[in-house]
C-alpha cells in the first residue's frame, strides 16, 4: 500500500512538474461558468451563438468573464510579463483586449457546437503592451466534459512567424501594386512550349533559324500560337481599349497582326542565339483597330532561363513619338505651305533616278504666273492661296513612282520616270485643265503657270534635262507675255 501511495504521489509530482517546466504557455481553467452561460442561454431560445455574440460585443466580454484561471505555468509568466499568477489574473483585461474579443468568437462557438477541442489564431498582449500574436489549442480535461471545470490551454508564441508572414504579404501586395499600377503595359507570359519547339530544332540538327523561318514561315505562326498569357495589368486593358482580361484574350488575333508577325519572328532569333532580354519597336492595335507603335522590352525572369516558364514583357507606347518624328521627317522631304517635296528632296530623287536607271524620265518646270503681283497688290495671304492652289493641282497630277517638289519661291518641278515625250505631254494637258477647273472654284486672282519639260536624251544627265526644261518653261512664259496680256494669262 505504501508502494502505491507513494507511486501515486510520483506520478502527481512528474506532472505537477511537466505542467510547470512545459516550454509552451499552459493554462489549466475552469469553464464551468461559461458552460452554465450556454446553457441559460440555450434555455432563452438562443440558436445561433455567432449572430448572437456579433449583435453586442458585450456579450462576448461576459462570456470571457465566466472563464477562471485555476493555475498557469513558468512559461506563461515569462511571456507575458507577470511577476507571478497573482499578477497576471489582476491584468488579464490587458491580456485579453481589441482583436481577442473577435477571434473567441470562433472558440465559443466551436464549445457551443459540442466540441471538446478548440483553437485558432488570435492576439493577446504582454503586461507592458507589446501586441503577442498566438496560436491557441483548448482541451476539455477527459472526465469533465459535463462540467467543463477543467480546460487545459496551450499558447504558442508565432509573433516572429507570424510578422514574417505579414512582410510577405506585404510584399507580394507591394510588388503586385507596382505591376497593376506600371504607368507601361506588363504582359506575364508562359515561353516554355516555345523552349521546347526551339530545342526540339536543334535537335533535328537545324543550325541557322532565320533561314529555316524563311522556307517554313508557318513556324513563326506555330510558335505565337503556343504562348500562354498568365497576367496582365490595367495599363494593358486600357491601353488597347479591353473593358477586361477575357475580352483583351478573346482578340489578339486582332492586337498581334500584319506587321507584328515580322518583329516577332525578330524576337524567336533572339531568343535562338541565347538573348533573353531584348528590346525593339513594334507594331500592335487596339481592339478598334487603332494602329499603336510600342517599344517592347522581353525578358525571361530570373530562375525560369531553363524552362522560359516566366517571362515579362513591358510595352511602352511610343506613338506620339513616332507621329512626332513621321511629321519631323515629312517636314524635312515637304515643303509646308504647298504639300509637295522640298527642293532637298527634288534633288535626292534626281540622284536615285539616275542610280537606279529608270529611264525614260522626263522632267517638267513650272513657273507660277503672278505671284509677285498678288503679293504686292493683295499681300502674302493672297501669294499663299496661289501657292497651296498650286500644290493642290500638281498633287493631283503625280502617282508613285512620279513626284511634285516646289524648288523655288514660284517654280515647281515634276520628276516622271519610265514617262517619254508623249506621256509628258499628256501629264502637261493634265495640268492646265486642272488650272482651269481650280480658276472655276477659286474667286480672285487666277492660278496659270509657265510650263517646260524635257526628256532625258540617252547619256544626259537629269541636270542637263532639267536645265533644258528650264529653258522651255521661260519660252513659254516670253510668248504669254508677247500674247494678249492678262486675258491671255488667266486664260493659261
Amino acid at each position: 500500500m505504501d508502494k502505491l501511495q507513494e507511486s501515486r504521489t510520483t506520478a502527481v509530482y512528474d506532472h505537477v512538474t511537466m505542467f510547470e517546466l512545459a516550454p509552451v504557455s499552459l493554462w489549466l481553467e475552469d469553464y464551468s461558468g461559461l458552460r452554465r452561460l450556454f446553457d441559460a442561454w440555450r434555455a432563452a431560445g438562443i440558436s445561433d451563438l455567432r449572430a448572437y455574440l456579433g449583435e453586442d460585443r458585450a456579450r462576448v466580454q461576459a462570456c470571457s468573464a465566466e472563464i477562471r484561471i485555476v493555475e498557469v505555468n513558468r512559461r506563461t509568466l515569462d511571456l507575458f510579463g507577470a511577476a507571478d499568477r497573482d499578477d497576471l489574473v489582476r491584468n488579464l483585461p490587458v491580456v485579453f483586449r481589441d482583436e481577442m474579443l473577435s477571434t473567441h468568437i470562433d472558440e465559443l462557438v466551436q464549445l457551443w457546437s459540442g466540441a471538446t477541442r478548440f483553437g485558432g489564431d488570435t492576439v493577446n498582449y504582454r503586461l507592458d503592451g507589446r501586441r503577442l500574436d498566438v496560436h491557441l489549442q483548448g482541451t476539455i480535461l477527459p472526465g469533465h466534459e459535463a462540467t467543463w471545470d477543467r480546460v487545459l490551454v496551450a499558447i504558442e508564441d508565432i509573433s516572429e512567424r507570424e510578422y514574417a508572414r505579414k512582410r510577405q504579404a506585404a510584399s507580394e501586395a507591394y510588388a503586385q501594386g507596382l505591376f497593376e499600377h506600371s504607368p507601361v503595359s506588363l504582359w506575364v507570359e508562359d515561353f516554355s512550349r516555345i523552349k521546347q519547339l526551339l530545342d526540339g530544332l536543334r535537335q533535328r540538327g537545324i543550325a541557322d533559324f532565320r533561314v529555316f523561318t524563311d522556307v517554313h514561315p508557318e513556324f513563326v505562326n506555330q510558335c505565337a500560337s503556343e504562348i500562354r498569357v498568365i497576367d496582365v495589368n490595367k495599363r494593358t486593358l486600357d491601353m488597347f481599349g479591353a473593358p477586361d482580361r477575357a475580352t483583351l484574350l478573346r482578340h489578339l488575333p486582332d492586337i498581334f497582326r500584319d506587321a507584328m508577325v515580322r518583329d516577332f519572328r525578330e524576337q524567336l532569333i533572339q531568343l535562338w542565339d541565347g538573348h533573353l532580354f531584348h528590346t525593339r519597336e513594334v507594331v500592335n492595335y487596339t481592339i478598334e483597330g487603332d494602329e499603336l507603335h510600342l517599344l517592347l522590352q522581353f525578358s525571361v525572369l530570373p530562375g525560369h532561363e531553363r524552362d522560359w516558364s516566366l517571362v515579362q514583357i513591358a510595352l511602352t507606347d511610343i506613338t506620339a513619338r513616332k507621329k512626332a518624328e513621321a511629321y519631323l521627317e515629312y517636314l524635312g522631304r515637304h515643303d509646308v505651305l504647298t504639300q509637295l517635296l522640298n527642293r532637298a528632296h527634288y534633288s535626292e530623287e534626281m540622284k536615285r533616278l539616275e542610280r537606279k536607271k529608270l529611264f525614260p524620265v522626263s522632267i517638267v518646270i513650272a513657273d507660277l504666273n503672278g505671284l509677285k503681283t498678288a503679293n504686292d497688290s493683295f499681300g502674302h495671304a493672297a501669294g499663299d492661296s496661289l501657292l497651296r492652289r498650286a500644290g493642290e493641282v500638281l498633287n493631283k497630277v503625280t502617282e508613285a513612282p512620279a513626284s511634285a517638289a516646289r524648288i523655288g519661291g514660284d517654280e515647281f518641278a515634276l520628276l516622271l520616270p519610265f514617262t517619254d515625250e508623249r506621256g509628258t505631254g499628256e501629264i502637261i494637258k493634265q495640268v492646265r485643265n486642272l488650272v482651269q477647273l481650280n480658276n472655276q472654284f477659286y474667286p480672285g486672282q487666277p492660278l496659270s503657270f509657265a510650263i517646260g519639260a524635257a526628256t532625258a536624251l540617252p547619256g544626259e544627265s537629269l541636270e542637263q534635262a532639267a536645265r533644258r526644261a528650264d529653258l522651255a518653261m521661260y519660252a513659254d512664259k516670253r510668248a504669254q507675255k508677247l500674247s494678249s496680256g492678262p486675258l491671255c494669262e488667266a486664260a493659261e
